[in-house]
């Protein structure tokens, strides 16, 4: 507990407070890496984190695991679940945590003396066995994690737009080299190109 103890107040530093989301964040956190015998992320690059959902539960897997984006040890596959996949890198053993359905529920039933829902989750997340509140389930990915982690150095340019594309995320068409955004697949859609102000007061 004081390890959970010390995690929370990580985490609620990094995030200006301490909310649900963020301490189910470290308590998932937790029970992935202790699935897959590994200890939090020390910069080997061997744990990877998919996060379901970006914010507060991102936050808090990320003190509980050390796994950064910034580090490429973090991904996020935003499906607005407060549900995380632990990846082995070395074995490519997977597991995904998430918790049960009924979670709030047990949480108000857990403890009893706080009507309020809020606190009650507050409280509750933090000292429910993990048997209670969580389930874990073995998964494989559909992506190899040979691909997902790629390799150091690779680095493209698109045949259309001619912007770089790093970590093997390029797409072959018919004998081109094209992004996502390109082929049509992006999460955008070209619209008029503006000026910066910078670049607008340089014309003059």
């Amino acid at each position: 507990m004081n390890n959970l103890s010390a995690l929370l107040e990580k985490s609620a530093r990094d995030h200006n407070h301490l909310c649900p989301r963020q301490i189910l964040g470290v308590r998932i956190g937790l029970r992935g890496i202790g699935s897959l015998q590994l200890e939090a992320d020390q910069g080997s690059k061997r744990l990877l984190v998919i996060t379901e959902t970006d914010g507060c539960f991102a936050d808090g897997l990320s003190a509980a695991t050390n796994c950064t984006v910034g580090h490429r040890t973090l991904r996020v596959e935003d499906y607005g679940k407060a549900a995380a996949t632990f990846v082995d890198t070395q074995t490519g053993r997977a597991v995904r945590v998430a918790p049960v359905i009924d979670i709030r529920e047990r949480a108000s039933a857990f403890v009893t003396d706080e009507p309020r829902h809020y606190f009650a989750q507050m409280q509750a997340y933090q000292t429910m066995p993990d048997e209670d509140m969580l389930t874990v389930q073995e998964v494989f990915l559909n992506t190899p994690i040979e691909h997902i982690i790629s390799r150091p150095g690779m680095r493209v340019n698109c045949d259309i737009c001619g912007e770089e594309i790093m970590n093997e995320r390029e797409i072959c068409c018919e004998g081109s080299i094209m992004c996502k955004s390109c082929i049509g697949s992006g999460y955008y859609r070209p619209g008029i190109k503006v000026c910066l102000p910078y670049q607008i007061s340089s014309y003059k």
